[in-house]
């Protein structure tokens, strides 16, 4: 945004009545002000009598000193507000009157908005928003003199700018540049893989929502999916295997960033605030007399302290957090596939390829920039491998750049392709769309930094991350290849053998 001002209407409060010699100091006070302590600050290249904080307007009346401040962003009106409470004070104090408190009264931040639409703001810390004449005004709830300390305002005018970018790049999350595709191959299929699936009673619908039960097919083409990364990626990059936490708390999400969006796709985790069964008595007794759960009743006496595993790698980090790595133990490769990742997709659940429940093995890896950029190159080619020579899929892949680096500032290292991801996406032949199932991220230094872990030598720690969705991987090869094992690719049926036949229905 070009230009933001900011409008603060305020109260001091005093000790003591502020009389005529009182009101002689402040009228001097705000003077001296006006034309120097409220423009420290502003840039030396800049006229001070245009930029910067100014006391509008301000009248006494009993204990109280009312005023007003403009300013723009060089020296904002809740910063100068609180350098005037300071300083006047040691003026007061010589007449033995004492400041005893700073209210705010009404607070704006107004700002040049050339777009259409305004952005959604949280309605407990902005009151109202307006757009018009080019302008986008933000009334701004601020409790207390806290408020203005703790820089609220200048948090909500780095949301408007992050949110201002959102609505730039119309809505999308990412941007999205074609890097390769494969030849045009023949298709087997051309029906919904899930629905065969059940039909052929291959899976079955979960208790839960976006849930899944494999049976013993699609069960041992996952398995064999997984030789295939332990043979063609595993071994021979030298990735160890680790055990990475499934309940994620909140302080590792705030230090990996997704505190900042994650809440609408999360399955929370809670903890009951106690284990007395004295406490819980009467929902046990409900239960016994209804045969009924009494939810409301339960989420009275539960306490949040995050959520199921969202992506995977976040709780790795607090292994190395607050370290230092010796540069000789790099690159490091890591991976862990111990249990289930969980996402709440609302509309978008469909098959088994947008569930809320799947199952993914996760690779990290970790070096200076160098390392970590070489690392992703190899690894991005023994993807091609594996979808070209083993799996012979009609596919393509493409760079994105995620959402969370226009917030982070890391446009110009995308526009590089030296953090961002590569996307690989497959043809589903029954609808004619394209499927991401897999990607390959370089991350940069987001989440050492993120995590505060330091290399030894004081270089830059970067590190990358590539998600492997075992029920992505399973979709877009059966929507090409179909059921008929005759016609899947010599070299994926060398690694799979027969499909077992377990359940016989009737």
């Amino acid at each position: 945004m070009k230009d933001v001002w900011f409008h603060f209407k305020g109260v001091l409060k005093c000790s003591a009545e502020l009389t005529e010699e009182a009101v002689k100091v402040i009228s001097e006070f705000i003077k001296f002000a006006n034309e120097d302590l409220l423009k420290r600050g502003v840039p030396r290249s800049l006229d001070k009598r245009e930029h910067g904080a100014e006391i509008e307007s301000w009248e006494v009346s009993g204990k109280e000193l009312r005023f007003k401040i403009k300013s723009d962003r060089y020296v904002r009106a809740h910063d100068a507000a609180l350098r005037l409470k300071n300083a006047l004070a040691g003026r007061l104090g010589s007449l033995k009157i004492g400041i005893r408190g700073l209210e705010v009264e009404n607070f704006e931040i107004i700002a040049d908005w050339d777009l259409p639409e305004a952005p959604r703001m949280p309605e407990i810390l902005v009151e109202k928003m307006r757009l018009d004449d080019g302008k986008i005004t933000l009334k701004v709830r601020l409790e207390d003199e806290a408020d203005l300390r703790n820089r609220l305002p200048d948090r909500i005018l780095r949301l408007l700018e992050e949110k201002r970018e959102r609505l730039e790049w119309r809505g999308k999350e990412e941007h999205w540049e074609l890097l390769w595709e494969s030849p045009e191959r023949p298709t087997f299929f051309d029906k919904d893989p899930t629905q065969e699936m059940q039909e052929r009673g291959w899976i079955r619908h979960g208790a839960a929502r976006g849930q899944w039960i494999y049976g013993p097919q699609v069960t041992k083409i996952f398995r064999t999916f997984e030789k295939i990364i332990d043979e063609v990626i595993l071994k021979p990059l030298g990735y160890v295997e680790m055990i990475f936490p499934k309940l994620v708390p909140w302080e590792v999400w705030k230090r990996s960033g997704h505190a900042r969006a994650v809440y609408p796709e999360i399955y929370y985790v809670c903890t009951p605030k106690t284990r007395d069964p004295k406490f819980w008595e009467d929902i046990m007794d409900y239960f016994k007399i209804t045969g009924e759960v009494p939810t409301h009743m339960i989420m009275e006496r539960i306490e949040n302290i995050g959520g199921l595993c969202y992506a995977q790698c976040p709780p790795f980090w607090v292994f190395l957090q607050g370290r230092i790595l010796s540069d000789a133990s790099l690159p490091i490769c890591v991976f862990d596939r111990s249990g289930t990742s969980h996402r709440y997709e609302s509309g978008g659940i469909h098959g088994i390829e947008r569930v809320d429940e799947f199952h993914r093995i996760e690779l990290v890896w970790l070096g200076t920039k160098e390392q970590v950029v070489e690392h992703a190159k190899k690894l991005e080619k023994r993807y091609t491998f594996i979808f070209e020579e083993i799996f012979e899929l009609r596919w393509r892949k493409a760079w994105v750049t995620p959402w969370f680096m226009a917030q982070e500032g890391r446009l110009g290292l995308a526009e590089k392709k030296e953090v961002g991801t590569i996307d690989f996406e497959a043809l589903l032949p029954y609808n004619g769309k394209w499927l991401e199932f897999q990607n390959l991220s370089i991350n940069g230094d987001k989440y050492p930094k993120g995590f505060n872990v330091k290399l030894q030598s004081g270089k830059e720690l970067w590190s990358g991350c590539s998600g492997i969705g075992l029920e992505r991987w399973t979709a877009v090869f059966l929507a090409q290849k179909g059921f008929d094992v005759e016609k899947w690719p010599e070299s994926f049926r060398e690694r799979i053998g027969e499909l077992p036949e377990v359940f016989k229905f009737v």
